[in-house]
Parts: structure tokens; C-alpha cells; sequence
């Protein structure tokens, strides 16, 4: 999709589809609004009236121009209150009115821009547009035949944005442009969530974090051999029971500017069975998302690649396919971290934690200033939090409040959550440091990032479990189709920004 800044009256304009936004606590609507109905003899108010139209966020009427306009429908968007309105409202408008013009089967649609204060203006743009962008995504690489004509007639070609002045039109471009470097990157996470394991597999992730490779941006990759020399024997049982062959990854944002340095890890199990301990037929369905975490260390770099920040910045993930045989590791068998950590596998299904311990022992070795991993760590996180939010646990209070600010912005919600330091005992093992499960029943997600706490030692750190918004079967947000979402790639982008 298309989206360009147009400087005309939106009435002019040729369309499928006219949007004209309303904020519901305004008595007075809009210039267009008021245009619009002298044009069509009063059947917009008319049609307000009858319908008892209220604009609360992502309601709509929609009435054909019969010809009045070259317009062949007008739609009527609601944007909620305009009072304390938040850039997730401008977000989620942008997202609605593309999945609107997708239903109504509308290749050109125009939507004219409400005037805001001024400086709120580009960041109601560049919300709008990228709600736009990403509710437009859409993933039809395994769409044969039967479906191939379906997805081309819901497909929105342009989205025109009209504005008033030559100021607007070139504050406008600069807001689209970055939303347009955002979403790509998280639609580059959101095609390798959704990509199946049998085309992605350890050695595909490899290929992936080669295409983000750049002016600042390097690429060190570790195999089989590289990892057993570096002793990272938890990542490396975790991968035993695969043909699949296991790799680590590292990428390395660098600008001579830089004022911190931060490591980024993701989890990165392309394919999760549970191992030897094997999950059931349902639950191993949606497990080719299991390297969702990997898939935003990606996505982040693909948006560094465009963008110039004063920081540096580590990207890593390791990856690898968690299956049975005869060469998979086994519960009860006690293998070693890279720092040295030994660890009592209790469970083959709790294989993230054990791939992150080396992963973020790894890290560490590069003396950041702060280390995030990333992971779709634990069905407890779900359950706790649902869907829609990711868990947040940190040992550093700093670092929790710019996370929380920058999920703020991007509106990818986070909650933080508990770490009550009696909660180690959970996963102390009794004939080794650790061990990959905590107590039956009891605190899942708590214990998984107790677990990963001591790999980060004093270094500030923050895990984010997006077990529930990595991959979405149903839709909580209209930005979010299903499938995944490359939940984080923006937060952490914006995280980063803001140093």
C-alpha cells in the first residue's frame, strides 16, 4: 500500500472511499463535514441523526455519494475523545480505516486529516499512517489457487492523506517516512513469525539476519563448532535432539556518537515440540512462533539500518530446533552454561530459558550498559496477563520506566511484574545451580525470569515474555492481523531512540 500527503480539498478528490474522521466530544463538525453535506443535501446529518451515530473509536457509517461527489462513498470514522487524545488513538484510527476499506473491497481511499495542535500534529500523522500500514500487512506466500483473488480484491492500493498548508505537507512526509521504516521492519519480524519451520529453520534465521546487514551494521555468526569452543553447552543440549544444525547470532549497530551500549537477545526455537518431553498435538500447532524473540532482534536491525541513533547496539539471538530422538537431551541430565553456570533439566519443553542462559551469558561478555532479552518464554505469562500484554521483569528501576514510557508511544503494552527475591528458591536445583523449572503450578512466568536473572548479573537488565502478543489467532487491535505481530520491534526501536 501506497500512502502519500495530498494538499486539495478531500471533496475533490476521485476515490473509492472518503474518510472524514470525528471526535465524539466535539459539537461542532468538521470544514469537509459541513462541505460535504451542502454537496449532499443534508444526508450526512440526516444519516447521523437517524442512526444515532456516536464517534467512539473505530465506529462507522459509511453512505454511497450517489454521484453528488467523485468520491463513490463517504465514510464517517470515529476517533473517540478528542480531549487527552494518545498516539495509539491516531494508531489504531489509521488501522481501522484501512481494515474498513479492505471489507468494502476499496482499492483508493482519502482520508482528510482533522486539524490538531500543532505540536501534535506529526505524531498524529505518523501514528495515523503507520496504524495504516500495519493493519494493511498482510502474509499469502502459502496462498494457492483458492485463495490468490480473494486476497488481491481486499488489498487497499493507495491511502491519500489530504492537509491544508505547504508547513503540514512537509512536516507530513517526514512523519510517514519514519512510519514507513517502522513497520517494514516490523513486517519483516511479522514474515519470519509466520513463515513455517519447515522454510525456516536454524540456518534460514542465519539468512534473515544477513539481509539487515548495512553501513553501521555488522554480522558475526557462530556455528556447531564456534559454540562448543565458547562452552555453551545449554544452547548446544537444547539443539541435540535436531538434524537441524544450531547457530548464534550477532549483530552489531555501531555510531561513533554513541552514548550507551545495549545488548538486545532474543529467543530464537524455530521449532518447538516440547522435545522429550513432548508437548500434545494442539499445543505444538502454533510452535514455528517460537523464534518470535530472534524474529525482533531482526526487525530492530532492519530499522537501525535506516535510522541514525546515538547508541550502540548488540543484537543476538541462538538458534535452534527443539525436537526428539535418540540424541536429545534428556530430563534429569545437568548440563553447563557458557559462564560456567550448571543447570538440572527438569522439563525439554522449558528450552528457551536454556538457550537464553548462554545467550545472555554471551551478551554479557560484551560489557553493555544494559542488557533486554526478548522471548515467548511461558504459557504463565498468558495466563496472567492474557493476549494482549507482554510481561516486563527487571533488577533495575531506570530501565523498567523507559521501557514503560516507550510502550506508551509505540502502544505495545507491557506490565511490569514481580520479582520477590524468595522466589529463587523455585529454581535452585539440589545437585546443581540451577534448574529449567520452578515450582508445579505456581508462578510460572516469575520463576522463567528468575531463572535468567543471575546469566545478567549487576547489569541492568529487563526480560519482556511475549508469549501472549507475539501471534494472535483472533484480533484484539485492528493494527494487529492475524498471525504475527512483531510485537516489540517498535517499543524497542523507540527504547533505543530515546538515548
Amino acid at each position: 500500500m501506497k500512502i502519500e500527503i495530498i494538499k486539495r480539498r478531500p471533496q475533490a478528490l476521485d476515490c473509492d472511499m472518503l474518510i472524514i474522521p470525528l471526535f465524539s466530544d466535539t459539537k461542532r463538525p468538521s470544514e469537509v463535514f459541513i462541505e460535504i453535506d451542502e454537496v449532499l443535501h443534508g444526508a450526512l446529518q440526516q444519516a447521523v441523526q437517524y442512526d444515532q451515530f456516536v464517534a467512539k473509536l473505530g465506529v462507522s457509517l459509511i453512505l454511497p455519494t450517489l454521484g453528488h461527489l467523485p468520491a463513490k462513498k463517504i465514510v464517517l470514522l470515529g476517533l473517540g475523545e478528542k480531549k487527552g487524545i494518545k498516539a495509539d488513538t491516531w494508531r489504531k484510527a489509521g488501522a481501522y480505516l484501512v481494515k474498513l476499506a479492505s471489507q468494502q473491497k476499496a482499492k483508493q481511499i482519502v482520508c482528510s486529516f482533522l486539524p490538531v495542535e500543532a505540536q501534535g500534529f506529526s505524531q498524529a500523522i505518523e501514528s495515523l499512517t503507520e496504524g495504516a500500514y500495519l493493519s494493511a500487512y498482510r502474509f499469502h506466500i502459502y496462498h494457492g489457487r483458492l485463495r490468490k483473488m480473494e486476497t488481491e480484491r481486499q488489498s487497499v492500493e493507495r491511502l491519500g492523506v489530504c492537509i491544508s498548508t505547504d508547513k503540514e505537507k512537509r512536516l507530513a512526509s517526514d512523519a510517514i517516512e519514519r512510519s514507513r521504516t517502522l513497520t517494514e521492519a516490523t513486517c519483516v519480524a511479522r514474515d519470519l513469525v509466520n513463515t513455517t519451520s519447515q522454510h525456516l529453520a536454524p540456518k534460514q534465521m542465519v539468512e534473515a539476519a544477513k539481509q539487515v546487514v548495512g553501513k553501521n551494521i555488522e554480522l558475526h555468526v557462530m556455528d556447531k563448532k564456534h559454540m562448543e569452543e565458547l562452552g555453551m553447552g545449554a544452547a548446544l543440549s537444547v539443539s541435540a535432539g535436531s538434524i537441524e544444525e544450531p547457530y548464534g547470532v550477532h549483530l552489531t549497530y555501531k555510531n561513533r556518537k554513541a552514548k550507551k551500549r545495549i545488548a538486545i537477545v532474543g529467543k530464537a526455537v524455530t521449532f518447538d515440540s516440547g522435545g522429550l518431553s513432548l508437548k500434545p498435538a494442539e499445543a505444538m500447532m502454533g510452535m514455528k512462533m517460537d523464534m518470535s524473540g530472534g524474529a525482533t532482534v531482526i526487525g530492530i536491525f532492519k530499522a537501525l539500518s535506516a535510522m541514525k541513533l546515538n547508541v550502540e547496539v548488540h543484537g543476538i539471538f541462538i538458534a535452534v530446533e527443539n525436537m526428539p530422538s535418540g540424541s536429545a537431551y534428556r530430563p534429569g541430565d545437568v548440563v553447563t552454561a557458557m559462564d560456567g553456570t550448571t543447570i538440572e533439566i527438569h522439563n525439554t519443553d522449558a528450552e528457551g530459558r536454556v538457550t537464553l542462559a548462554d545467550a545472555i551469558a554471551y551478551a554479557k561478555t560484551l560489557e553493555p550498559d544494559m542488557i533486554i532479552d526478548i522471548a515467548t518464554l511461558t504459557g504463565a505469562c498468558i495466563a496472567a496477563l492474557g493476549d494482549d500484554i507482554a510481561g516486563l521483569f527487571s533488577n533495575n528501576v531506570r530501565l523498567t520506566e523507559r521501557l514503560k514510557a516507550a510502550s506508551e508511544k509505540t502502544g505495545e503494552s507491557i506490565w511490569e511484574m514481580p520479582m520477590p527475591p524468595q522466589y529463587m528458591e523455585f529454581v535452585k536445583s539440589p545437585i546443581a545451580d540451577l534448574k529449567n523449572v520452578g515450582k508445579k503450578g505456581s508462578a510460572g512466568s516469575i520463576a522463567g525470569a528468575m531463572f535468567l536473572k543471575p546469566f545478567a548479573g549487576d547489569t541492568p537488565w529487563a526480560h519482556l515474555d511475549i508469549a501472549g502478543p507475539a501471534y494472535v489467532e483472533r484480533e484484539t487491535r485492528p493494527d494487529m492481523p492475524y498471525g504475527g505481530t512483531g510485537f516489540g520491534v517498535r517499543l524497542l526501536t523507540e527504547f533505543l531512540e530515546r538515548f
